[in-house]
C-alpha cells in the first residue's frame, strides 16, 4: 500500500490498533517492525500495543481510535462513525483508511486460523 493516501507512520499506527485488537502474533511482530522503520519509536509501538495513543499525532487520532472501534465490532461501523471519518478525512482518505483496516483484518485473521490449525494438528505444543 506503499503510495497511497496514508503516510506510512499513519498506515503502521493504524495496522498496530487494529492487530491489537485482534491479537495476532505474526502481524503484531511484522508491523512493530514496519513502524519501526518508518520512524516510530519503540515507546510509541509498545503504547499502542498496550491502547494508549497520548503519543499520536493529533490528525491521525481520530482514524486511530475509529480503527479500534472498528476492530473491536469486528470489522464494522456504524453510519454515523463513517460519515463523521468522511467528515475528518474526505472521502478519498476516508476510504484509504478503510482499506488500510480491512486489509489488516485479513491478515490477523488468516494468521490467527493458521496458529490455531498448528495447535490443532501439534496437540497444543505449536500455535496459540
Amino acid at each position: 500500500m506503499k503510495g497511497q493516501m496514508l503516510s506510512p507512520d499513519f498506515r503502521e499506527r493504524l495496522m498496530l490498533a487494529v492487530t491489537r485488537v485482534n491479537d495476532c502474533r505474526h502481524c503484531i511482530r511484522f508491523h512493530k517492525k514496519l513502524a519501526l522503520e518508518e520512524g516510530l519509536q519503540e515507546n510509541e509501538i509498545q503504547a499502542f500495543l498496550s491502547g494508549e495513543y497520548e503519543n499520536c499525532p493529533d490528525e491521525q487520532l481520530p482514524a486511530i481510535l475509529y480503527a479500534e472501534q472498528w476492530a473491536q465490532k469486528g470489522g464494522s461501523a456504524d453510519e454515523d462513525q463513517e460519515k463523521e471519518l468522511t467528515s475528518i478525512y474526505g472521502e478519498e482518505t476516508a476510504a484509504a483508511i478503510g482499506l488500510t483496516l480491512r486489509t489488516i483484518r485479513l491478515g490477523n485473521l488468516a494468521g490467527n486460523s493458521f496458529d490455531a490449525f498448528l495447535f490443532k494438528i501439534s496437540g497444543g505444543r505449536r500455535g496459540v
